[in-house]
């Protein structure tokens, strides 16, 4: 861990009340995990271009050994073209959501060590979102883990909820990179920069091309298309907090953000995180053993 990101958390464990329990681990001190010891990938393609922008977003990954190992001792890295590829298809969507996600993550791991056992989320229903959320946190349906907002104004933000720290995070674009028609930006803060798109001409297209009943141009399409390719390379090439925001909640409970309606209601137990933290042997395997010992 650098030190710098251990004052870090010393300081937010100090300065925030929602810092109330114990993390699962301690990084240095009770365990030691690799980072850094993947390749990220960041090759540009025809549906990934944007990796190659030098604020893309790059997230290491804990996880578990199996369905039923202790933690892994090295992180595994994740970028935007590996969200593309489970997703299905490249959208501006994917761009907004993992790059709000890894304002979230900067607040809730300072170390950079995003441990996918103890995290749950909420997003808006739209799959680009839903899918980003649970791809980076392994929150899903049927865990009870993973939620849909309440109040539709929030369908571009994600809450990411930490459960061993009982810290949440509250993460969205700033007001000037938005540009869903008729929905607003939740959190107050603004960007200074110029876009190269002018988002309210893509705000009109989206009012044709998305609806239903339209009969959109078909130039209009690939125009949209073109202006979103534009408009997600434009904000990778600067620091993600010039166009993205994250605060903490302060006592945060997930009842009154998640759609009750739309959860599963008798959730599966989740099993993969329960022996993370299991002891190891006393000492090495020196012959034939028996199961259990």
């Amino acid at each position: 861990m650098k030190a710098v990101s251990l004052l870090t958390m010393i300081l937010m464990l100090v300065c925030s009340s929602s810092w109330g329990q114990e993390p699962t681990y301690q990084q240095g001190v009770n365990i030691f995990i690799e980072t850094g010891v993947t390749q990220p990938d960041r090759v540009p393609t025809w549906y990934a271009p944007m990796v190659a922008m030098p604020y893309a977003p790059v997230f290491e990954i804990l996880a578990t050994k199996g369905t039923s190992g202790r933690y892994y001792q090295h992180t595994y890295a994740v970028t935007i073209k590996d969200m593309i590829k489970w997703h299905g298809h490249d959208c501006e969507g994917i761009t907004h959501v993992a790059s709000s996600c890894k304002m979230a993550f900067d607040i809730l791991f300072p170390d950079g060590i995003i441990d996918r056992s103890v995290l749950k989320g909420i997003s808006g229903t739209g799959p680009c979102w839903s899918d980003g959320v649970a791809f980076l946190t392994g929150a899903r349906l049927q865990y009870g883990n993973l939620g849909f907002f309440k109040n539709r104004d929030y369908n571009h933000a994600v809450i990411l909820y930490r459960e061993d720290t009982g810290v949440a995070v509250l993460a969205t674009w700033k007001k000037g990179i938005n540009n869903i028609p008729g929905e607003p930006v939740v959190l107050p803060g603004e960007i200074t920069w110029q876009p190269e798109v002018d988002m309210r001409k893509v705000m009109d297209l989206k009012r044709v091309i998305k609806n239903p009943t339209g009969q959109p141009d078909p130039y209009n399409v690939d125009l949209l298309r073109y202006y979103q390719w534009r408009h997600v390379n434009d904000i990778l090439s600067r620091p993600l907090s010039e166009s993205y925001q994250a605060e903490i909640i302060e006592n945060f409970r997930w009842e009154d953000w998640v759609d009750t309606t739309k959860i599963v209601p008798n959730p599966h137990k989740r099993t993969d995180d329960r022996r993370k933290n299991y002891p190891y042997r006393e000492r090495p395997v020196s012959g034939p053993v028996s199961a259990g010992k």
